[in-house]
């Protein structure tokens, strides 16, 4: 497990906010269909950030509880209250949500997965969970390849990533996530998920992740120096997209 997972994002909430993924609207409607929610399903969405995915649901017209552990990321998702009178913010984590027995219709769990204990993560979700209920968990996986662009990013990132490779490894693929349902069986589907960034968005989204060097830190100057390259070489009209498979993979833990 890599150290302190709940306070790495310390720091970097508005970038992560602004300038992470968001996720496509097919997720929450493949979802409806495929687990049988309702507009009376209660969603809780573990390990929320601050509400990418939670803001999805909510704009569905599902009533979310989101469960964060990090206080400054707890705070940013609770602003969506103001919009979304249905969204209900909890302290808790994956192993501790705090949330009733058998209370929650469908947990999702949004690139995040790869931070918890599964174990008792596994346990916890199963208490939580109704009978018959389901648990989703997203990634949008960046292309590391394919082109100039994606390409010189992943190299910029092995270059300057703090623990890049080792978060990277950590990640969770499908037969990992599959050992987690077992013995239950585990779908997916795949949605093409694409942000275009002006210089400063790109610049926002490398410092939205935790192993990135933030201003003041070592080689900060240096990595920006290298995105600077990075954004002069490869824009098109003044930006470049980034492109993600948006991987959805979901089951019943029993």
């Amino acid at each position: 497990m890599i150290a302190n997972p709940t306070e790495r994002f310390t720091g970097r909430v508005e970038s992560y906010r602004r300038y992470r993924p968001g996720y496509p609207a097919e997720v929450v409607e493949t979802l409806r269909r495929e687990c049988g929610l309702t507009s009376a399903s209660s969603v809780a969405d573990v390990a929320a950030g601050t509400g990418l995915l939670t803001e999805v649901f909510l704009a569905a017209g599902f009533a979310v509880t989101a469960v964060e552990p990090n206080e400054e990321m707890r705070a940013a998702c609770a602003s969506l209250e103001q919009e979304y009178p249905q969204l209900r913010c909890v302290a808790g984590t994956a192993e501790a949500t705090g949330l009733p027995n058998a209370s929650i219709d469908l947990i999702t769990v949004a690139q995040a997965m790869h931070w918890f204990d599964l174990d008792r993560t596994r346990a916890e979700f199963a208490r939580i969970l109704k009978p018959g209920g389901w648990c989703a968990v997203l990634y949008n996986n960046r292309r590391p390849g394919g082109d100039p662009f994606h390409e010189g990013y992943e190299r910029l990132l092995q270059e300057f990533g703090i623990d890049y490779m080792a978060v990277k490894g950590q990640h969770m693929g499908r037969k990992r996530l599959a050992a987690f349902f077992a013995p239950s069986p585990m779908q997916s589907a795949v949605f093409e998920n694409a942000q275009s960034f002006d210089y400063a968005g790109l610049e926002g989204r490398i410092l939205s992740s935790s192993y990135m060097s933030q201003p003041g830190q070592p080689r900060f100057a240096e990595m920006q120096a290298a995105a600077g390259r990075l954004f002069a070489e490869t824009q098109r009209d003044g930006a470049v997209t980034m492109v993600h498979d948006c991987v959805v993979c979901w089951g019943q833990i029993t």
